[in-house]
């Protein structure tokens, strides 16, 4: 009889691991706790406009790049439809008024630029050229074996202002490679320079919006985990993964049900997995690790709704920022928010001429909403509301001095904080990235796929790195564990022939 995995959670990671668990003859059943599959792929729909929560594009998706070889091989890439940004500028800084584009490949990456910085020009060969030799060396990126990842530590222990200042004289310039700081909510001093690079890197490949939102990429992946008989429950909780002295025996539902299982595996934070997870073979001092883990800030969404044909389509990402750097957005105080924003639109349709939606992000601390904990949503009352229209506010007031005419065009928004966020997936301190990398902590801030408990696994953001690429990868390495590394990327390369 073939060996059961359940699966806590239906995020990427989840969804993914039951895919290839599937696929490899293993009986799965994954339980969601929430209405809706997805995790960070959750979208919602107000007055007819799709928003997305959590992925809101990815990159590495052409044919034959590390993204698009890994969505063949879940068999998703003919249910997902990808709607490119602009190759000249998928991402464009604003430092101080002025606008710097990133465009695609090294040659237009460094030319864009050099048009800015003309005494640079060698300095951006040397900064890209050492993008390339750190994210190229991982396991990230090669698709090799990810049980051991070889890529230069130097780079795990130089933090990314410490490296871009090392190799670039022009300090403005610093500041604009820094310029999408939000997609990792990158710390001064502290986020290590490989996690720059493997973005960067991601990104600079290729860039792509979902046409239609990301939770078609969590749709795909049930349909084809159903079809190989994989089974998918949600408004099913898990309370406690059961254990006898050896191994987990099962999970517990709010609901009363237990179900055994041979092998369970967590999508689940991994502080909510600690928490579920009762078992002598857990030390004390494993569980303190996991509960002091360093998490990355939390964010602050306006979900924009557009009138009829009153905004074009922005076929790019835009970073502004208020007080000429990215770095230090996260330490702000009343008057100081919001000291930097992420603007996007979403993806409706193949190439839109006008946009029906978008979202603008900027950093909040849970800290602010703190005294709303143990509210339910919709349910938190009038001074919360009272709390998010001001910051909404002033947010649209920012992006309308670098957008003029967005008031004008909005129909309405919708709002959402970090506990939002902390209410639907479960990210500890309503993350936006889960747990952040800090050079000076070392592996202390890292969670490892496997647990004490043997047969008690962990995927998704937390493991490897968050993003649908980190993501992915976290779950060969999670796979692995069971399948066996080596096979599971001689089938991986294999279907990528």
């Amino acid at each position: 009889m073939c060996k059961h995995v359940v699966i806590i959670g239906s995020g990427l990671g989840g969804l993914s691991c039951g895919v290839v668990l599937a696929k490899n003859g293993y009986r799965v059943t994954v339980l969601e706790q929430g209405t809706q599959v997805g995790g960070c792929l959750q979208c919602f729909t107000r007055q007819g406009v799709k928003y997305e929560t959590g992925m809101h594009f990815i990159g590495s998706a052409s044919k034959g790049q590390t993204l698009h070889r890994l969505m063949h091989f879940l068999e998703i890439t003919d249910k997902v439809q990808l709607s490119p940004l602009d190759p000249l500028g998928y991402d464009v800084i604003d430092i101080d008024g002025r606008r710097y584009p990133f465009a695609m490949g090294r040659e237009a990456f460094i030319d864009q630029l050099s048009q800015h910085f003309p005494n640079q020009r060698h300095q951006l060969e040397r900064y890209f050229d050492l993008v390339k030799q750190v994210s190229g060396a991982s396991s990230l990126h090669s698709l090799r074996s990810a049980s051991k990842d070889i890529f230069n530590t130097e780079y795990q222990l130089r933090s990314v202002n410490e490296v871009v200042e090392s190799i670039i004289d022009d300090p403005l310039l610093a500041r604009v490679l820094v310029g999408n700081l939000p997609l990792y909510a990158g710390e001064r001093d502290k986020t290590p320079f490989a996690t720059h690079a493997f973005i960067m890197d991601f990104y600079n490949e290729s860039a792509y919006r979902i046409v239609g939102g990301s939770d078609t990429v969590a749709h795909a992946l049930v349909s084809v985990l159903e079809r190989y008989g994989g089974r998918v429950f949600t408004r099913k909780r898990v309370t406690r993964i059961e254990c006898d002295e050896r191994r987990a025996t099962s999970v517990l539902t709010t609901d009363g049900e237990r179900i055994e299982a041979d092998i369970i595996i967590s999508d689940a934070h991994p502080m909510r997995t600690m928490e579920m997870l009762e078992s002598p073979l857990i030390r004390p001092a494993f569980r303190r690790r996991i509960k002091n883990i360093p998490q990355t800030v939390g964010g602050f969404s306006v979900y924009l709704h557009f009138r009829n044909q009153s905004m074009p389509y922005m076929n790019h990402n835009y970073y502004g920022y208020e007080c000429g750097t990215p770095w230090g957005c996260e330490h702000y105080d009343a008057e100081s928010w919001p000291k930097g924003f992420l603007y996007m639109h979403f993806c409706h349709e193949q190439a839109p001429i006008w946009a029906q939606g978008g979202v603008i992000l900027s950093y909040m601390q849970m800290d602010d909403v703190a005294r709303w904990r143990g509210t339910r949503p919709g349910r938190r009352g009038a001074d919360y509301e009272a709390m998010k229209h001001e910051h909404a506010e002033r947010l649209i007031d920012v992006v309308e001095r670098h957008v003029p005419g967005l008031r004008a065009s909005l129909a309405g928004y919708h709002t959402s904080t970090p506990l939002t966020y902390y209410d639907y997936t479960g990210s500890e301190g309503g993350s936006m990235y889960g747990v952040a990398k800090d050079i000076h902590l070392g592996v202390a801030c890292r969670v490892p796929h496997r647990t004490r408990v043997p047969n008690v696994l962990q995927t998704g953001q937390n493991i490897n790195s968050h993003g649908m690429l980190g993501v992915l990868v976290g779950t060969m390495v999670t796979c692995g564990e069971l399948i066996g590394s080596g096979r599971l990327y001689e089938q991986l390369n294999k279907d990528s022939e």
